[in-house]
Protein backbone atom coordinates (compact mmCIF):
# COMPACT_ATOMS: atom_id res chain seq x y z
CA UNK A 1 0.00 0.00 0.00
CA UNK A 2 1.09 3.72 -0.34
CA UNK A 3 0.34 7.04 1.40
CA UNK A 4 -1.26 9.85 -0.48
CA UNK A 5 0.80 13.14 0.24
CA UNK A 6 -1.01 16.63 -0.03
CA UNK A 7 1.93 18.08 -0.30
CA UNK A 8 3.02 16.73 -3.66
CA UNK A 9 -0.33 17.54 -5.03
CA UNK A 10 -1.53 13.67 -5.54
CA UNK A 11 -4.69 13.04 -6.91
CA UNK A 12 -4.31 9.71 -8.22
CA UNK A 13 -6.51 8.74 -11.72
CA UNK A 14 -9.08 5.94 -11.18
CA UNK A 15 -11.52 5.83 -13.86
CA UNK A 16 -10.81 3.25 -16.55
CA UNK A 17 -12.52 4.95 -19.23
CA UNK A 18 -10.79 7.95 -18.73
CA UNK A 19 -7.40 6.25 -19.19
CA UNK A 20 -8.31 4.61 -22.17
CA UNK A 21 -9.69 7.84 -23.53
CA UNK A 22 -6.04 9.36 -22.54
CA UNK A 23 -4.69 6.32 -24.67
CA UNK A 24 -6.42 7.11 -27.44
CA UNK A 25 -5.18 10.68 -27.62
CA UNK A 26 -1.69 9.58 -27.08
CA UNK A 27 -2.07 6.94 -30.15
CA UNK A 28 -2.70 9.47 -32.84
CA UNK A 29 0.93 10.73 -33.09
CA UNK A 30 3.48 7.93 -33.42
CA UNK A 31 6.67 8.08 -31.56
CA UNK A 32 9.56 5.95 -30.28
CA UNK A 33 10.65 7.42 -27.10
CA UNK A 34 7.77 8.23 -24.15
CA UNK A 35 7.97 10.09 -20.29
CA UNK A 36 5.48 9.90 -18.28
CA UNK A 37 5.47 12.43 -15.44
CA UNK A 38 4.00 11.74 -12.10
CA UNK A 39 2.72 7.85 -12.43
CA UNK A 40 1.92 7.96 -9.11
CA UNK A 41 0.45 4.48 -8.09
CA UNK A 42 1.17 3.56 -11.92
CA UNK A 43 -2.98 3.70 -13.32
CA UNK A 44 -1.70 4.97 -16.70
CA UNK A 45 1.91 3.38 -16.43
CA UNK A 46 0.59 0.17 -16.66
CA UNK A 47 -0.81 1.06 -19.91
CA UNK A 48 1.84 2.51 -21.16
CA UNK A 49 4.55 0.03 -20.60
CA UNK A 50 2.65 -2.27 -22.67
CA UNK A 51 3.16 0.00 -25.89
CA UNK A 52 5.17 -2.47 -28.15
CA UNK A 53 8.59 -0.93 -29.20
CA UNK A 54 8.86 2.15 -27.22
CA UNK A 55 11.38 3.43 -24.71
CA UNK A 56 9.76 4.28 -21.51
CA UNK A 57 10.77 6.23 -18.53
CA UNK A 58 9.26 7.78 -15.95
CA UNK A 59 9.90 10.90 -13.12
CA UNK A 60 8.80 10.15 -10.03
CA UNK A 61 9.52 12.27 -6.68
CA UNK A 62 8.04 10.60 -4.08
CA UNK A 63 10.64 7.53 -3.13
CA UNK A 64 7.35 5.42 -1.60
CA UNK A 65 5.99 5.64 -5.04
CA UNK A 66 9.10 4.86 -6.48
CA UNK A 67 9.14 1.47 -4.49
CA UNK A 68 5.59 0.80 -4.78
CA UNK A 69 5.75 1.02 -8.41
CA UNK A 70 9.13 -0.92 -8.88
CA UNK A 71 7.49 -4.06 -6.38
CA UNK A 72 4.16 -3.63 -8.85
CA UNK A 73 5.60 -3.27 -11.93
CA UNK A 74 9.32 -4.96 -12.17
CA UNK A 75 9.88 -3.89 -16.11
CA UNK A 76 10.22 -0.82 -14.89
CA UNK A 77 13.44 -1.46 -12.95
CA UNK A 78 16.06 1.16 -14.64
CA UNK A 79 13.29 3.14 -16.30
CA UNK A 80 12.37 5.12 -13.13
CA UNK A 81 13.77 8.73 -12.64
CA UNK A 82 13.69 9.65 -8.71
CA UNK A 83 13.67 13.48 -8.97
CA UNK A 84 11.07 16.24 -9.32
CA UNK A 85 10.48 17.18 -13.12
CA UNK A 86 11.23 20.48 -12.99
CA UNK A 87 15.06 19.45 -11.99
CA UNK A 88 16.02 17.08 -14.55
CA UNK A 89 17.43 17.09 -18.29
CA UNK A 90 15.76 15.52 -21.07
CA UNK A 91 16.13 11.68 -20.53
CA UNK A 92 16.43 10.53 -24.03
CA UNK A 93 18.32 11.74 -27.26
CA UNK A 94 16.28 12.61 -29.73
CA UNK A 95 12.60 13.34 -29.76
CA UNK A 96 10.06 12.39 -26.83
CA UNK A 97 6.86 12.48 -26.20
CA UNK A 98 5.38 13.38 -22.50
CA UNK A 99 2.56 12.66 -20.87
CA UNK A 100 0.96 12.98 -17.18
CA UNK A 101 -1.46 13.41 -14.93
CA UNK A 102 0.50 16.26 -14.11
CA UNK A 103 0.60 17.69 -10.09
CA UNK A 104 -2.00 20.68 -9.86
CA UNK A 105 0.77 22.25 -7.62
CA UNK A 106 2.99 23.12 -10.06
CA UNK A 107 1.06 22.51 -13.54
CA UNK A 108 2.26 26.07 -14.89
CA UNK A 109 5.94 25.58 -14.15
CA UNK A 110 5.59 21.93 -16.25
CA UNK A 111 4.38 23.73 -19.12
CA UNK A 112 7.05 26.13 -19.09
CA UNK A 113 9.62 23.45 -18.15
CA UNK A 114 8.23 21.65 -21.94
CA UNK A 115 8.82 24.90 -23.56
CA UNK A 116 12.22 24.81 -22.79
CA UNK A 117 12.59 21.48 -24.27
CA UNK A 118 10.34 22.18 -26.85
CA UNK A 119 12.81 21.65 -29.98
CA UNK A 120 12.54 18.08 -28.58
CA UNK A 121 9.08 17.61 -27.64
CA UNK A 122 6.63 17.47 -30.45
CA UNK A 123 3.74 16.22 -28.46
CA UNK A 124 2.48 16.10 -25.15
CA UNK A 125 -0.80 15.10 -23.66
CA UNK A 126 -1.53 16.54 -19.94
CA UNK A 127 -4.17 16.11 -17.73
CA UNK A 128 -3.94 19.57 -15.90
CA UNK A 129 -6.60 21.43 -13.24
CA UNK A 130 -9.13 22.79 -15.80
CA UNK A 131 -8.31 26.33 -15.72
CA UNK A 132 -4.81 25.62 -16.36
CA UNK A 133 -5.73 23.54 -19.34
CA UNK A 134 -8.43 26.46 -20.78
CA UNK A 135 -5.73 29.18 -20.40
CA UNK A 136 -3.10 27.04 -22.26
CA UNK A 137 -5.82 26.56 -24.81
CA UNK A 138 -7.85 29.56 -25.00
CA UNK A 139 -8.22 31.67 -28.34
CA UNK A 140 -7.29 35.29 -28.34
CA UNK A 141 -10.58 37.82 -26.93
CA UNK A 142 -11.74 35.06 -24.43
CA UNK A 143 -11.09 35.88 -20.55
CA UNK A 144 -8.85 33.09 -20.35
CA UNK A 145 -6.25 34.14 -22.72
CA UNK A 146 -3.16 35.02 -21.59
CA UNK A 147 0.29 34.63 -20.51
CA UNK A 148 0.22 31.13 -20.45
CA UNK A 149 -2.16 30.87 -23.99
CA UNK A 150 0.46 33.06 -26.21
CA UNK A 151 3.45 31.84 -24.72
CA UNK A 152 2.52 27.87 -25.12
CA UNK A 153 0.88 28.73 -28.49
CA UNK A 154 3.73 30.21 -30.07
CA UNK A 155 5.68 26.69 -30.35
CA UNK A 156 2.34 24.16 -30.13
CA UNK A 157 -1.29 23.41 -31.21
CA UNK A 158 -3.07 23.14 -28.15
CA UNK A 159 -5.97 20.98 -28.18
CA UNK A 160 -8.82 20.75 -25.06
CA UNK A 161 -9.33 17.15 -25.56
CA UNK A 162 -12.17 16.60 -22.41
CA UNK A 163 -13.22 17.23 -19.28
CA UNK A 164 -12.52 15.00 -16.52
CA UNK A 165 -14.73 15.02 -13.22
CA UNK A 166 -13.55 15.38 -9.56
CA UNK A 167 -15.08 11.39 -8.78
CA UNK A 168 -12.21 9.62 -11.39
CA UNK A 169 -9.20 10.77 -8.68
CA UNK A 170 -8.64 9.37 -5.44
CA UNK A 171 -9.00 11.10 -3.40
CA UNK A 172 -10.99 13.65 -5.51
CA UNK A 173 -9.68 17.26 -6.15
CA UNK A 174 -12.11 20.08 -5.14
CA UNK A 175 -11.89 21.01 -9.25
CA UNK A 176 -12.42 19.65 -11.90
CA UNK A 177 -9.68 18.73 -14.47
CA UNK A 178 -9.11 18.79 -18.19
CA UNK A 179 -6.67 16.52 -20.59
CA UNK A 180 -5.35 18.99 -23.16
CA UNK A 181 -3.00 18.09 -26.25
CA UNK A 182 -0.22 19.80 -27.50
CA UNK A 183 1.43 19.54 -30.83
CA UNK A 184 4.50 21.41 -32.23
CA UNK A 185 3.80 24.12 -34.81
CA UNK A 186 4.23 22.94 -38.58
CA UNK A 187 5.29 26.46 -38.99
CA UNK A 188 7.12 27.96 -36.51
CA UNK A 189 5.52 31.56 -35.46
CA UNK A 190 7.92 34.66 -37.02
CA UNK A 191 9.37 36.78 -34.65
CA UNK A 192 12.07 39.25 -33.97
CA UNK A 193 13.69 37.18 -31.41
CA UNK A 194 12.64 34.72 -28.78
CA UNK A 195 13.20 36.96 -26.32
CA UNK A 196 11.47 40.02 -27.64
CA UNK A 197 8.53 38.40 -28.19
CA UNK A 198 8.57 36.90 -24.15
CA UNK A 199 9.34 40.21 -23.03
CA UNK A 200 6.25 41.51 -25.15
CA UNK A 201 3.54 38.68 -23.90
CA UNK A 202 4.51 39.47 -20.54
CA UNK A 203 4.83 42.84 -20.44
CA UNK A 204 1.17 43.65 -22.27
CA UNK A 205 -0.36 41.21 -19.81
CA UNK A 206 1.25 42.39 -16.96
CA UNK A 207 -1.45 45.16 -17.24
CA UNK A 208 -3.98 43.67 -18.91
CA UNK A 209 -6.53 46.17 -18.12
CA UNK A 210 -4.66 48.73 -19.91
CA UNK A 211 -4.42 49.48 -23.37
CA UNK A 212 -1.24 47.84 -25.37
CA UNK A 213 -0.37 51.94 -25.57
CA UNK A 214 -0.03 52.42 -22.04
CA UNK A 215 1.31 48.92 -21.07
CA UNK A 216 4.28 48.24 -23.18
CA UNK A 217 5.06 52.16 -24.18
CA UNK A 218 8.31 51.57 -22.88
CA UNK A 219 9.43 49.37 -25.80
CA UNK A 220 8.24 51.18 -28.87
CA UNK A 221 8.50 54.71 -30.32
CA UNK A 222 6.02 57.39 -29.93
CA UNK A 223 5.65 57.83 -33.31
CA UNK A 224 4.95 53.54 -33.28
CA UNK A 225 2.56 53.70 -30.89
CA UNK A 226 0.06 55.92 -32.40
CA UNK A 227 -1.08 53.30 -34.04
CA UNK A 228 -4.14 51.58 -34.41
CA UNK A 229 -3.42 48.41 -32.60
CA UNK A 230 -2.03 49.87 -29.27
CA UNK A 231 -5.91 50.88 -28.91
CA UNK A 232 -6.69 47.29 -27.62
CA UNK A 233 -5.79 45.67 -24.98
CA UNK A 234 -3.86 42.76 -24.56
CA UNK A 235 -6.54 39.87 -24.76
CA UNK A 236 -7.46 41.49 -27.99
CA UNK A 237 -4.18 40.68 -29.90
CA UNK A 238 -3.63 37.15 -31.44
CA UNK A 239 -0.06 35.27 -31.31
CA UNK A 240 0.21 36.77 -34.99
CA UNK A 241 0.07 40.25 -33.71
CA UNK A 242 2.70 39.96 -30.83
CA UNK A 243 4.61 38.28 -33.60
CA UNK A 244 4.43 41.00 -35.76
CA UNK A 245 4.89 43.43 -33.47
CA UNK A 246 7.88 42.57 -32.03
CA UNK A 247 9.77 44.16 -35.44
CA UNK A 248 8.47 47.32 -34.01
CA UNK A 249 10.32 47.13 -30.91
CA UNK A 250 13.27 49.86 -29.96
CA UNK A 251 15.04 46.86 -28.49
Amino acid sequence: MYTLKKSLGQHFLKDETVIQRIMEALAVHPFRQLLEVGPGAGALTKHLIQLPDIDFKAVELDTEKVEYLLKNYPRLKGAIIADSFLDIVPPFEGAFTVIGNFPYNISTQILFKILEWKESVPVVIGMFQKEVAERAAASSGSKTYGVLSALVQAYYDVEYLFDVAPECFNPPPKVMSGVIRLTKRSQPLVVKSERAYWVLVKTAFNQRRKTLRNAVKAQFTSETLQEDIFNKRAEALSIDDFAALTFKMQS
